[in-house]
């Protein structure tokens, strides 16, 4: 996989788009909704940039749960070796694989091309 580096301009759209919370500050709203986050925590999608861990918007419900589809592709991406940087990145970013639109906005649908974009993902 040989990908070009995420700019810091990418991370400024997730952040205006859909937020990027602090890992900490994740926990702390996790903690306000459940008694243990522990579970949820474990299946977070992250990134990292310079010293920072963060959250990407996109994968929360809005009750603050994690949205379902978004979970199983991480996952899966996590499976295929896919740095959790890029496949933030991936979501977010117009994929060919899905006629031009961006992966995120095919949250609603079913997952079957999501899967199918990421797995061709994978192999650019």
């Amino acid at each position: 996989m040989n990908h070009p580096p995420i700019t810091d301009q990418t991370w400024e759209e997730i952040r205006a788009e859909f937020s990027l919370p602090t890992l900490q500050q994740v926990r702390r709203r996790l903690s306000e909704l459940m008694e243990d986050p522990e579970p949820v925590m474990r299946q977070l999608v992250r990134v990292f940039i310079d010293d920072g861990t963060y959250c990407p918007g996109f994968q929360f419900l809005p009750g603050g749960q994690l949205h379902p589809t978004v979970t199983a592709l991480f996952r899966r991406a996590m499976e295929l070796g896919i740095p959790h940087n890029y496949f933030t990145a991936w979501m977010i970013n117009p994929s060919r694989d899905l006629a031009g639109a961006r992966p995120v906005g095919h949250l609603k649908g079913g997952p079957a091309p999501l899967w199918r974009a990421l797995e061709a993902f994978r192999w650019r």
